[in-house]
């Protein structure tokens, strides 16, 4: 798919979409209950429906009724067959279910894209090889088998909050208590504590017994729950950027005492708005391209803890790079650090490539607002906002999607 987006301003009030990371962590929580539960205020992107597929394949049953999901789950320590899960592209979704599928000698094949399949799994792979489990990697697949054992695990805390989280979705349930020391620097520990806060919602408790160590107690079990996933501060930061750009668009539906990380958006916003800051991203990876898209419309801006956005569904450091440069703006990638110098911005004067990487292609299009241009590889917002555009265009800005030949 292509889209073209002409120069034009946006008005007016915008709900905030789902909070993608809540939603594929209340969904899972649903399918560990022995019972049903329901989420409400789903939107289904590719991943949330990748993560319902995978809660399917272990034998969880659900239904939609229009933005509600009812999940009937399961006791994944019964589960005797061997299962196949399909991930499509979703990183949280093969990091959050090895875990869960290591719960007896059966075999699991957790299936992906070839992007996703590179994308760093050490940290099982050593925990496997430690504990003489099953963990082999193929071109489009993993396959794992074993039963994950209850005990004082240490992980790296530089190289994905989500490995973290996979650990506490299964560790309460296994016989014993658990520890989780994590190896400085912490990165994304927002990430960690929306997770501590789903389980919580589920009855499952994991406390912090200091800075860097999550205590897990086993034998515990998931209680049903009737949930609504809160708004997302990551999608909602595309449509806030507009307004420092002309535009004058509102954000409703934020939970202002959320625990996500991107809420500091409006913060950096402004901070880019008003200078030419040095800004550490290693707790908001995901802010990344918007915040560079924003400075290259501003004044330019030195990012630091950039190190991981290397291994997202792009290297979204280097795309944004090629990208910028189509504006005439220099970008300099290092290995933790990217510098986004000011310079004269003009209209691109060829197609944008999406990389596939919906953050990119959201990005891409608040820029866009400004002087127009044309984004190839649009349909990649279907990863996490499918309704990107149409909400887009009813804010005011004009835009034309075109199906490829």
């Amino acid at each position: 798919m292509r889209v073209k987006i002409e120069k034009s301003k946006a008005t007016g009030i915008v709900k905030a979409p789902p909070s993608k990371s809540m939603s594929h962590r209340m969904l899972i929580c649903s399918g560990l209950c022995e019972g049903e539960s329901v989420v409400r205020g789903i939107s289904f992107s590719e991943d949330v429906l990748a993560t319902l597929d995978c809660l399917e394949s272990l034998g969880a049953k659900y239904r939609i009724d229009g933005d509600c999901v009812y999940i009937k789950g399961i006791n994944p320590f019964d589960i005797k067959k061997d299962v196949d899960l399909f991930c499509r592209e979703s990183g949280s979704t093969m990091r959050f279910f090895v875990p869960i599928c290591l719960t007896g000698k059966r075999k699991s094949k957790l299936y992906g894209s070839r992007t996703l399949l590179k994308r760093p799994m050490s940290v099982y792979e050593d925990i496997c090889r430690e504990q003489e489990l099953g963990f082999e990697c193929f071109d489009d697949h993993m396959e794992i088998s074993g039963k994950l054992k209850s005990g004082n695990y240490k992980v790296k805390g530089n190289i994905s909050s989500q490995f973290i989280s996979g650990l506490l979705f299964i560790m309460p349930l296994l016989d014993g208590d658990s520890t989780i020391n994590i190896t400085p620097p912490i990165e994304s520990s927002s990430y960690i504590n929306l997770t501590i806060d789903a389980l919580k919602t589920f009855g499952v408790e994991v406390v912090w017994s200091d800075e860097r160590t999550l205590y897990i107690k086993g034998n515990q079990r998931y209680k049903t729950s009737d949930v609504t996933v809160e708004g997302d501060y990551s999608n909602s930061a595309f449509f806030a950027s507009l307004s420092y750009l002309g535009s004058d668009v509102k954000v409703v539906g934020l939970n202002p005492e959320s625990l996500q990380g991107d809420k500091v958006y409006d913060k950096y916003f402004d901070m880019l708005s008003r200078g030419t800051p040095t800004i550490h991203i290693s707790d908001c990876p995901d802010l990344g391209p918007v915040l560079f898209a924003l400075a290259a419309c501003k004044n330019g801006a030195i990012f630091t803890g950039t190190a991981r956005l290397k291994i997202k569904e792009s290297d979204r450091a280097k795309a944004m790079a090629t990208e910028l440069e189509k504006f005439g703006i220099s970008v300099r990638v290092d290995e933790d650090s990217v510098v986004v110098y000011p310079g004269d911005f003009y209209p691109p004067k060829e197609a944008l490539c999406g990389h596939n990487d919906h953050r990119i292609v959201m990005s891409l299009a608040v820029m866009l607002t400004t002087c127009g241009g044309t984004i190839e590889g649009s349909e990649a917002v279907s990863k996490s906002f499918p309704d990107f555009f149409d909400i887009l265009e009813k804010t005011g800005i004009k835009v034309t999607q075109y199906a490829d030949n």
